[in-house]
């Protein structure tokens, strides 16, 4: 073999180009895991939204980040990437900062669509750049580079970033992810270089030969029913995933006592620190950043369901965990458990979808792999509030209400105003929190891992990859 072909790729391979798209990636996702490891809790908090009314807004929301990127990279192709970015760079610029203005639900709700609209632009024309700047000999490095900076960027916003603004005012949060991605339109406009795109003839670029293209290839990926099945089996393994922006952000905030984990952080580093909601982010990417060239060096020759599997049992382990006891290490082991299981488990979803997809057709198929996060954050977003609200809101209401039969409880009054009667009363906060089925919650949650696990399983028993040989 040629001794060229052999050169172990390195940094100094990369253009200028992949370098602006590195930092572009990496603000933009901290400014969006910035401001989701606390919206699901600001909603609720700051502005008096209820359980299912933030439920409804990140199952409208979230999915279109997974949906959008078929109909934003399409056009992209033909429009260019810098025209695209720009779009993108001012929804999201727009759409933060306006949902930091106001407090109605109906503006928070359009306004965060805003946002989503721009994030959902933005996503593909990153990773589109980084393919056409790349090539065979240095794409594996130039794309593990692109996964590590948005780890780092979930890792460092939520770390350092949202506790110091959170402490002034949490609107401070948005308005910061709106200057940071505002300020991306100055690279975008001034340094980011248009990469090379095939020529699409002119009658091939109007808005309606466009959409009939994307419709024609939705139609042909969605009328697969074996390639469509397997992704919407895995979609539920994402579903426990999301409750990391949603539930388990709530249960943090009533349930776990982290005093024994501050004291030892301070002990430490000599710093007055204190684990919040937006730790749960850090700690999901964190794990990402520190063991993910390990498991990954593990299962590079594995199987790609077997691991897959082993991955998602290993998360759903992780999400039982939880229901066992709601001391600051046993739930850091909870999430630190389910992040290896899902670093273990996605890259072998991309493997095995690549075994079901058509050889003809592989790169239009796997263009719509994605979808298992549209799936699991629609049914996410509802199902964990709604069940929150079942399971752990209701039965602590309803003692109070039993309680103190003087006091006017409304069906959705807000948590602290609950305690609030029930110590006015003489009953402490522990009381009224040991009636809240949490422990039900988080097995529940984890028996959605399980029926994935199993319907996998089947899958494969009843349908199979077209590569038996890797399961």
């Amino acid at each position: 073999m040629n001794s060229e072909l052999k050169k172990k790729a390195s940094f100094r391979d990369f253009p200028p180009t992949y370098w602006i798209v590195i930092v572009f990636e990496f603000f933009e996702r901290g400014a969006y895991y910035g401001v989701m490891s606390i919206l699901s809790v600001y909603l609720t908090d700051m502005l008096g939204f209820s359980k299912t009314e933030v439920g409804t807004i990140k199952s409208t929301i979230q999915p279109l980040l997974y949906f959008l990127p078929i109909l934003s990279g399409a056009i992209a192709d033909r429009l260019g990437y810098r025209k695209t970015l720009m779009v993108a760079f001012s929804l999201l610029g727009i759409g933060y900062y306006l949902t930091s203005q106001v407090t109605d639900y109906l503006a928070v709700f359009v306004f965060l669509l805003i946002m989503a609209f721009g994030a959902g632009t933005f996503k593909p024309i990153i990773s589109g750049t980084i393919a056409k700047v790349t090539d065979e000999s240095n794409s594996g490095l130039g794309f593990g580079i692109f996964y590590w900076s948005i780890n780092l960027g979930a890792f460092i916003f939520p770390l350092v970033v949202v506790p110091w603004l959170k402490s002034m005012d949490w609107s401070y949060v948005l308005i910061m992810a709106a200057i940071v991605t505002s300020l991306m339109l100055i690279p975008t406009l001034f340094l980011y270089k248009e990469p090379e795109r095939e020529k699409i003839d002119d009658s091939e670029n109007s808005i309606f030969a466009i959409f009939g293209d994307i419709g024609k290839k939705i139609g042909l990926v969605f009328l697969d029913w074996r390639f469509m099945l397997f992704i919407f089996i895995y979609s539920w393994f994402w579903i426990l995933y999301f409750q990391m922006f949603d539930s388990v952000l709530w249960y943090v905030q009533q349930f776990v006592d982290a005093t024994a984990l501050n004291n030892f952080v301070s002990s430490v580093t000599g710093l007055d620190w204190k684990f919040d909601v937006e730790h749960v982010t850090v700690v999901n990417a964190f794990t990402i950043i520190v063991l993910q060239l390990l498991v990954s060096s593990i299962v590079k020759n594995t199987k790609a369901l077997p691991t897959l599997i082993v991955g998602i049992s290993m998360g759903t382990v992780g999400m039982a965990i939880l229901a066992f006891s709601n001391n600051i290490w046993v739930f850091l082991a909870g999430i630190i458990l389910f992040s290896i299981g899902e670093m273990t488990a996605h890259p072998k979803y991309i493997s095995y979808l690549g075994l079901i997809a058509p050889k003809d057709k592989k790169a239009t198929y796997m263009g719509f792999g994605f979808l298992y996060g549209f799936f699991g954050s629609f049914v996410g977003g509802y199902l964990g509030a709604w069940l929150y609200v079942k399971l752990v809101d209701n039965p602590m209401i309803a003692f109070v209400r039993n309680s103190v039969p003087d006091a006017i409880i409304s069906d959705d009054i807000k948590i602290p105003d609950l305690i609030a009667i029930a110590e006015g009363a003489g009953i402490t906060k522990d009381q009224v929190s040991t009636h809240a089925h949490t422990a039900e919650l988080w097995l529940l949650f984890s028996g959605i891992g399980v029926f994935c696990i199993i319907g996998l399983l089947l899958y494969q028993k009843f349908i199979g990859a077209r590569d038996s040989s890797n399961f």
